[in-house]
């Protein structure tokens, strides 16, 4: 059979394609690309040119299983591997990662205590200046007293 050839296609893969080639070209599409398209969506719904009657599903099913069992094992194995290497670099690294540990949360610790001083002094340094300010008030009415006396 020759490339380009559409005798091994059903008639309702023709029409199918038929259709989608004109929705194609009243998109503005030209011919070719048009026809292109519409042969090309047709592959991929059914998998390319099928007879019609029994048995046209039976090869694609067979091939899908065979293509699950494969990634399943493929996956399982994958699994294993990293398992297998994360066990070792956690023997390897257990006591730093122990160590490590303990210094983040020493560091947190010192932040958040660090934070609840700087805190705790906000206020402080709020009332303080308000006592100054009341008290420069203070000295000016009292100056200007004596100024006026």
């Amino acid at each position: 059979m020759p490339r380009g050839d559409k005798s091994a296609y059903t008639d309702k893969q023709e029409r199918q394609a038929e259709h989608i080639e004109e929705s194609e070209r009243e998109q503005g599409r030209s011919e070719e690309d048009a026809e292109r398209i519409a042969w090309a969506t047709v592959n991929k719904q059914d998998g390319g040119g099928k007879r019609s009657g029994s048995g046209k599903k039976a090869g694609k099913k067979a091939a899908k299983k065979s293509t699950k069992k494969a990634t399943k094992k493929a996956t399982k194995k994958a699994a294993k591997k990293s398992t297998k290497k994360a066990a070792k670099t956690s023997s390897r690294k257990g006591t730093s990662k122990k160590a490590a540990k303990k210094t983040a949360t020493k560091k947190a610790t010192k932040r958040r205590a660090s934070k609840k001083s700087a805190a705790k002094k906000a206020p402080a340094k709020k009332s303080a200046r308000k006592k100054t300010a009341g008290r420069k008030s203070a000295a000016k009415k009292s100056a200007a007293k004596k100024k006026a006396s």
